[in-house]
């Protein structure tokens, strides 16, 4: 799809206030992030309160560093693209209501997006799509695979049938005490140990949907029965033997359905795919393939305006405009 715009995008679904600008879909002008990972860490996870009060102080401040930085004005904006949801139903209102008020005071189309679909599309910044495709979304309140046979029309391939990849990370990580956020403290540990446990895999065979609570339980009562036992806990070692469950399980699923289905391309998308021991598996099995895998850098993997301008290029082309009533919306199906 050939678009011609520029669009600002605004995400505020959590705990990062962003505000980008985007040329086509593809080009960045400016991609401003303010995170609130230093105001969260002393309660170990997103404190939803604290989170829409810091939305509300940032805001102003990131889209005008955005303007600064892209050198375009208002007259250059011809749409404003704003994350609907999911997310945290404060954060979303915050980012929602300053779109609607910018849309309102400059006379510009609002286009609500839906967050995953962000994710998805922060990999089309890197390289254009081809179809059909599949796309792994691994993140804190997401795992699913997706099919997509042109530009934004989803099916929704396997899912998690109770935690999120990123949960299960976040979750073992506090057990073994590591700071939040917990997936990356994981993630470096699981390069120094070694899979020695060889924790449980749930391939809930016949589908791709995912499970990790099982997992998640036994590696918790793993931690607590060596600690009742007075044993050392090899921390390095858990987190890899934990890590490799699940990359194990998220790569072959993906590979599995990528063959069933034919595709011309694999994306990954979410925060979980700054994982490197995921990057890692996944480019293993698909360089046994011709299926070009697409992976975004770090930067576009955790939550950014930049994917939602992205998405927002290909809907304002379709005119799928929101009206004055538009509303967060905490939960929201993308298919």
């Amino acid at each position: 799809m050939k678009t011609n715009n520029i669009i600002l995008g605004i995400e505020s679904s959590c705990d990062e206030t962003a505000v980008a600008i985007v040329k086509n879909g593809t080009e960045v002008l400016a991609n401003v992030v303010s995170s609130q990972i230093e105001s969260h860490k002393q309660f170990g996870g997103v404190v939803p309160e604290i989170a829409s009060r810091q939305h509300v102080e940032q805001i102003t401040i990131v889209l005008e560093e955005a303007f600064e930085l892209s050198a375009v004005t208002w007259d250059d904006i011809d749409a404003i693209a704003v994350t609907e949801g999911p997310g945290l139903i404060g954060a979303l209102l915050v980012g929602i209501n300053a779109a609607k008020a910018l849309a309102f005071a400059k006379d510009k189309p609002l286009i609500p997006v839906h967050h995953i679909a962000g994710h998805i599309y922060a990999n089309r910044i890197e390289k254009e799509f081809e179809f059909p495709l599949l796309s792994l979304i691994v993140s804190g309140g997401h795992t699913e695979l997706v099919y997509m046979e042109d530009h934004d029309t989803y099916e929704l391939v396997g899912e998690t049938l109770d935690d999120a990849a990123g949960e299960a990370f976040d979750k073992i990580a506090r057990s073994l005490q590591l700071p939040y956020p917990g997936g990356p403290h994981i993630d470096r540990l699981a390069h120094e140990g070694e899979d020695v446990y060889n924790f449980p895999r749930a391939w809930l065979e016949g589908t791709y949907d995912f499970s990790f609570s099982g997992l998640k339980s036994a590696v918790i009562n793993f931690i607590h029965n060596q600690k009742q036992r007075g044993e050392k806990i090899v921390v390095e070692n858990i987190a890899a033997s934990f890590q490799a469950s699940v990359v194990e399980v998220l790569a072959e699923k993906t590979y599995r359905a990528a063959l069933e289905k034919n595709v011309k391309q694999v994306i990954v998308a979410g925060g979980v795919a700054a994982n490197r021991g995921l990057r890692t598996a996944l480019s293993e099995r698909f360089q046994q393939t011709d299926i070009p895998l697409l992976i975004p850098p770090i930067h576009l993997c955790t939550d950014n305006a930049v994917m939602i301008a992205a998405v927002g290029a290909v809907l304002y082309e379709k005119k799928h405009f929101a009206s004055w009533d538009l509303n967060g919306k905490a939960s929201l199906f993308l298919t």
